[in-house]
């Protein structure tokens, strides 16, 4: 089992350190083996080790199994697709315990696909030789009209020329003409072809059958009036009907042959009158008998889908289910006899008990000779880490898991992250006009958690719904501050009493700056609503909120230096605490925890001190006089012993840990440095040894190695400590333009219109109003505020403290499968 470390000094908290975890091996019979993983993952409390790495998934000994579960699979998408194309919505049935055994499951869904397979064939048969004949009905029309104008302007011209013909010829008629009219026999019997082309390939198929032929062919084309379904494509294509007349057979052979090059579907069309009607009738009444057909065998396939879609959800569970057992066998090691499984895995320490139990039904309902054996091993290897959070905290439990899984029982910075990110949004974002908006639309997300979770959702409003609560909490806490800021909409209101201040006389009522006098005790409860407005509100506000981020951001700082404190003393690791702890702390309260008190005592005593002057010649010149700008007595002794401090910090992190590393290293190795005799047993070497985890062999400490990293630490703290600070300001710099730009909302749009008196103008400055309100301060500026107060607690306040290089513990479990999955 992973050593735990001893230290109590952490509050007593589930987030504030990971679950204990042990290294248990469980040994199952054979027969009992199925049963006993399935209740495993029921549980979800156990995180199954691959004893078989080394070996393919085609190796293992249930890969025919998973063979015959990943068919089974590929079936229920089949079934799957099929009822989406008609429109058939599987059952949304509760998933309880099945009582349809493995292999009736797999023998009943070959069964029907084989049923469905065989009536889709049978129906695409029947579907493509209907649109057939719808397309061979519309040539037998449009042939029939092309033959009939064709037959009626043959009859006029044979009229015509027998009125014309006097028995002697002209020498104006034609030789042809008078042939024809002379000898009957000698007329040309000519071919003809019928059938349909898509619309787009007209003019390119009349133009190669015109080249192919060299002219010797005659052509008409017309199109159809509304598109026709193709039987090969089974899509909608619109299609001109053809009538193509020939000569000769080798003209026919190449006019053939551009007919299927262009998927023109021919059909043959009968020259005589009855013939041709009797055809149309014939296939109209193949049409109806079709269309009958094709209704009942749809009919069928829709009921076959509907039994189906009623035990879909659960066949598919049950597959999937199947699946992952035998999957997690396939991890499980074999025994020599082959009458047991030996499986590895890791478990919270509380989770002992119930997994035992689960073992105990498995052997009982599985009616096996032999229980399993359950045992915890020792281990050294790093176990994984396990928070058990909730709907709340899960959400901000995954903005630090984003920067890193924390190590083993090392300090959680997601119990602070659920007070101090929405609170540090908040500084940024503080309106409680728009805090209310923020909270609205999160309420409506909260109040229809169960029917939002069940559907599907796009990814913004995924996103939105899976941080309902972290946007719930920066709502109220942007409420909060925006109290503070005492801004709605960027509009003051005297909230929690009378302004401090009045006018001298009635002739300052205009004035926002001069004739102002304190009447009354200081405003209760945030800003006092008479700064908003006056010419000194920007330098006010400037100030107020630039001194207040340096505040918040140090103190932040602080909190982690302290985290990494518990962390010490948990881990038990003294060098951190003497030669990490208390060094930074010393450093950085020299420097800025400093600035931070001349601040408060600033604001306590209404001093006008030039705290930049003091910062800067608090280095530049150490030694001169403050004058003006001291804030209380003795501060230049104050300020020489704080910089000796700071200078005394970065040595006593540099330099000594190193030293001492090397040192334990020595004396931890003392008594291992006689070489081994020939022969020896290998393990009794390793029982001699430290873990390679925990110490390593002489040669492999590095003196070197270890002091620049310590260099490269010290440095990055140093340096850190100045940019970190001066990090925060970003709560002032973007406090401000959140407020600016929403003064300039009200008053150049919202207000601007109504001074102008015009109802229209004054109802677009609204709309106007809305839609940059929501758009720019309520989608873009909390985008905005949420990135910057991840990366204030990514950056300056976890990297005091949170190493992150752990992994998550992940059981082997039903419900997070089908977490995944949905």
């Amino acid at each position: 089992m992973a050593r735990r470390g001893g230290g109590g000094c952490c509050p007593s908290m589930d987030l504030m350190r990971s679950e204990a975890m042990q290294l248990v091996q469980v040994i199952i019979p054979a027969e009992s083996a199925h049963l006993t993983v399935s209740y495993l993952g029921d549980l979800g409390l156990l995180q199954f080790k691959d004893l078989n790495a080394e070996k393919s998934p085609f190796q293992r000994t249930y890969a025919a199994q998973i063979k015959r579960c990943s068919e089974m699979a590929r079936k229920l998408r089949f079934f799957k697709e099929q009822m989406s194309k008609a429109d058939i919505s599987a059952s949304p049935t509760q998933l309880n315990e099945t009582h349809l055994e493995f292999d009736d499951l797999e023998i009943k869904l070959g069964e029907l696909e084989a049923e469905l397979t065989e009536v889709n064939a049978n129906n695409e048969k029947l579907q493509r030789t209907y649109n057939e004949l719808l397309e061979y009905n519309t040539v037998l029309q449009k042939a029939g009209e092309f033959f009939y104008s064709a037959q009626r302007s043959a009859a006029a011209q044979q009229r015509e020329i027998e009125a014309n013909q006097s028995g002697q010829t002209s020498l104006e008629s034609p030789l042809l003409e008078q042939e024809m009219s002379t000898d009957p026999s000698k007329q040309v019997k000519l071919g003809s072809l019928s059938g349909l082309v898509p619309k787009e390939k007209a003019m390119a198929f009349e133009r190669i059958l015109f080249r192919a032929t060299r002219g010797n062919i005659f052509l008409r084309q017309e199109p159809i009036d509304e598109p026709v379904t193709d039987p090969v494509s089974g899509e909608k294509v619109a299609k001109n009907a053809f009538v193509i007349f020939y000569s000769g057979e080798r003209a026919k052979a190449k006019i053939l042959k551009i007919c299927d090059a262009f998927n023109a579907n021919r059909y043959p069309f009968p020259e005589d009158v009855n013939k041709q009607l009797h055809a149309v009738q014939e296939v109209s009444g193949r049409i109806s008998e079709l269309k009958a057909t094709i209704d009942m065998g749809l009919a069928h396939r829709d009921s076959i889908l509907k039994s189906i879609a009623s035990d879909f959800e659960q066949w598919n569970h049950l597959a999937k289910r199947e699946k992952a057992i035998y999957h997690t066998l396939n991890m499980l090691s074999v025994d020599v006899t082959k009458k047991c499984l030996v499986a590895e895995g890791w478990s919270p320490v509380f989770a002992s008990i119930q997994i035992q139990d689960a073992l105990q039904r498995a052997t009982i309902d599985s009616k096996s000779q032999v229980g399993s054996i359950f045992q915890v091993l020792n281990t050294k290897e790093s176990p994984p880490t396990y928070f058990q959070t909730n709907k709340f905290t899960s959400s901000f439990q995954e903005i630090v898991d984003a920067y890193g899984v924390a190590k083993y029982q090392e300090a959680n910075p997601g119990v602070f992250t659920i007070v101090t990110f929405p609170f540090l949004f908040a500084v940024m974002f503080g309106d409680w006009g728009h805090g209310i908006c923020l909270l609205l639309a999160t309420l409506y997300l909260i109040i229809r958690e169960k029917k939002l979770a069940s559907q599907k959702l796009d990814d913004i409003m995924e996103m939105m719904f899976g941080g309902r609560y972290v946007i719930l909490m920066m709502s109220l806490f942007s409420i909060y501050t925006g109290l503070i800021y005492n801004e709605f909409f960027s509009v003051p209101f005297e909230l929690f009493g009378k302004s401090a201040y009045a006018c001298r006389d009635p002739s300052c009522r205009d004035s926002t700056t001069d004739g102002l006098v304190k009447v009354r005790g200081t405003y209760p409860f945030g800003v006092d609503p008479v700064w908003h407005g006056s010419r000194s509100e920007l330098p006010f506000l400037n100030s107020l909120k630039m001194k207040m981020s340096i505040l918040l951001g140090v103190a932040q700082m602080n909190l982690g230096i302290v985290m990494s404190y518990f962390n010490a003393k948990f881990f038990r690791n003294s060098l951190n605490v003497w030669y990490q702890f208390i060094p930074q702390l010393i450093f950085l309260n020299s420097l800025f925890g400093y600035l931070s008190l001349l601040i408060i005592v600033k604001w306590c005593t209404g001093s006008k001190a030039d705290l930049y002057h003091v910062m800067i010649y608090m280095f530049l010149s150490p030694t001169d006089d403050l004058g003006e700008n001291q804030l209380f007595s003795g501060q230049k002794t104050v300020q020489l012993v704080l910089l000796l401090l700071a200078l005394v910090s970065v040595p006593w992190m540099l330099i000594p840990k190193p030293i001492l590393l090397k040192k334990q290293h020595e004396r931890r190795h003392q008594g291992h440095q006689y070489a081994m005799l020939q022969g020896a047993d290998e393990s009794v070497g390793a029982e001699l040894g430290e873990h390679h985890d925990e110490s390593h062999d002489h040669e492999e400490f590095e003196f070197s190695e270890v002091f620049v990293h310590q260099l490269i630490h010290t440095i990055e703290f140093v340096l850190g400590a100045v940019s970190n600070t001066a990090s925060y300001l970003r709560l002032w710099a973007l406090s401000l333009a959140h407020s600016e730009l929403s003064t300039v909302f009200y008053e150049k749009v919202l207000m601007l219109t109504w001074r102008m008196n015009s109802i229209p103008v004054f109802i677009a400055g609204v709309i106007v109003f809305i839609f940059a309100t929501i758009g720019v301060l309520l989608v873009m500026e909390t985008l905005s505020a949420f990135l910057h107060a991840l990366r204030l607690h990514w950056v300056e306040f976890q990297n005091k403290f949170y190493e992150g290089d752990g992994y998550k513990f992940a059981p082997f479990s039903f419900v997070l499968i089908r977490e995944e999955e949905d």
